[in-house]
């Protein structure tokens, strides 16, 4: 029991980590480039560990993201359901996939992810800048090689120190 504690304290760092990221105050300029910070996370996590971050971790952090950010609750929960089981479906295809190829394919759950908050806004009738709603897209897909590596050498440590 207490390796399986001990084994989620990183993940659990890097949700929370993801959820300050994707709240703290930013200048105007910088607001329209903030990347989707909890999709990359949990993006990573459904890839590397499916039998243990699944549907329930990513409608609690969509809940999560939905409460520290103000948006209509449920918003980014249903958005972060449908590209976690993206993630899911296609996570052994991906797992041995080159890093390019990766990389395309988190930018293509970031369009979705990004679709689906455009269409519950358009539904409600908020309207979003151009710029606060695609840039984000580039940013996330741009940065997705850096948090792989930061994140899999956050991973790897924990391994090693566990298995010591």
């Amino acid at each position: 029991m207490r390796d399986t504690a001990n084994t989620l304290v990183w993940p659990a760092s890097t949700f929370m980590i993801a959820l300050i990221l994707s709240v703290v105050p930013m200048p105007d300029v910088a607001v329209a480039i903030r990347p989707p910070w909890p999709a990359l996370v949990m993006i990573y996590w459904t890839l590397v560990a499916p039998e243990r971050f699944g549907l329930m971790t990513a409608m609690a952090l969509g809940l999560a993201v939905d409460t520290l950010s103000g948006a209509l609750l449920g918003q980014n929960a249903f958005a972060m359901l449908i590209i976690t089981y993206f993630g899911l479906k296609f996570h052994l295809r991906l797992r041995f996939s080159p890093i390019s190829q990766t990389t395309i394919t988190v930018f293509g759950m970031l369009l979705v992810y990004e679709f689906i908050l455009f269409w519950v806004d358009g539904v409600a009738g908020r309207t979003v800048p151009f710029s606060e709603r695609w840039m984000p897209l580039l940013i996330g897909t741009l940065l997705w090689p850096l948090v792989l590596e930061v994140l899999d050498r956050i991973r790897k440590h924990d391994q090693a120190r566990i298995e010591v």
